[in-house]
């Protein structure tokens, strides 16, 4: 059984930065439930309710466009060395775009990442720990480097083309606005 908290913990914190991938889940009422996972220097804890993550361009845009809809957010942390835990952030969260007012100031968290296209900004409101004793122990070997260097070779003008392209629609047809919103 799970423990369940009102706030990320310093513990949960530490975990946190100990891991190298974690998970997103969103769907609005009627799409398909999607879940992505993450890497790189992409995640900051900004409090005990608060967290951000930058999203770099990617094949599908489902996340912002669930996110517009339907704003529930779950994030999965898990360890695949060490004691076993899995740690869930529950909570609502905000799309930023590079227009958006707060871009700026929830940007300067980050190195910005080749590709980088929008920040979600969760407000958490449960934290979850479960056990994670049947995730298998995977060691990590080094961060894969081929969608970075994607997005450098494609440059601005070639990464806002690909999202005018391929990021303007979810699967189920939902806008996910981020030519109006990324593109002056």
């Amino acid at each position: 059984m799970g423990q369940q908290y009102l706030e990320i913990s310093d513990r949960n914190i530490q975990f946190i930065s100990e891991q190298r991938m974690y998970f997103v889940g969103t769907a609005t009422k009627d799409s398909r439930v999607n879940i992505s996972p993450k890497g790189m220097d992409s995640f900051k804890v900004l409090g005990p309710n608060r967290v951000i993550w930058l999203n770099v361009t990617g094949s599908g845009n489902e996340t912002s466009a669930h996110i517009q809809q339907d704003n529930r957010m779950t994030i999965m942390f898990l360890a695949f060395d060490g004691s076993p835990n899995i740690l869930r952030l529950y909570g609502q969260a905000k799309v930023i775009h590079q227009n958006d007012e707060t871009w700026s100031e929830l940007a300067s968290h980050f190195t910005l990442l080749p590709g980088s296209r929008q920040i979600f900004d969760l407000s958490v409101d449960l934290v979850q720990n479960s056990c994670g004793k049947s995730v298998p122990l995977y060691s990590y070997d080094e961060d894969r480097e081929q969608l970075k260097n994607w997005a450098i070779k494609q440059g601005d003008d070639g990464i806002k083309k690909y999202w005018q392209k391929k990021n303007q629609k979810s699967l189920d047809g939902l806008d996910t606005n981020i030519v109006e919103k990324n593109i002056s």
